[in-house]
């Protein structure tokens, strides 16, 4: 399973880049990984990073299904079971994101109910998908 970050806008801060460099080499011990910062946000640049009609597409929004870690990785678990080739999350800019991704077949997930920076969601989503697999590995690191 590949695991593909599309973030809408450029990681400004870099502590906060750091972070989530570090949570994606953790998580490329488990699966393919890559990252894709759009600068421009129009539907050419979004066409540009060819993904796979077969992909699954998840946006971070508020308003998505909310999932303890223990269910996120349960879910994580199913989709790499059915052999789901690549897994991709967009992560919107502070603006959210543009319609044409608003309007597709996409999936929503909700990594809290707190408001919390665009960037910061980026961290916490690499953390999240690090512990799910950790998590589905018996690995000591969740607890």
């Amino acid at each position: 399973m590949k695991i593909r970050f599309v973030m809408l806008g450029k990681t400004r801060r870099p502590e906060t880049r750091a972070l989530v460099d570090d949570y994606v080499e953790r998580i490329r011990h488990y699966a393919e990984t890559e990252i894709n910062e759009l600068r421009d946000e129009s539907p050419a640049s979004l066409k540009k990073l060819k993904i796979d009609p077969a992909s699954i597409v998840v946006l971070l929004d508020a308003a998505g299904k909310q999932f303890t870690s223990q269910a996120f990785a349960h879910w994580l678990g199913d989709l790499r079971d059915r052999g789901v080739r690549e897994l991709c999350f967009y992560c919107g800019a502070a603006e959210g994101f543009p319609a044409e991704l608003s309007r597709g077949k996409a999936q929503r997930i909700s990594l809290s109910t707190l408001t919390m920076p665009h960037e910061f969601a980026r961290v916490v989503l690499a953390e999240q998908i690090y512990r799910a697999f950790a998590i589905l590995a018996g690995h000591p690191y969740p607890k």
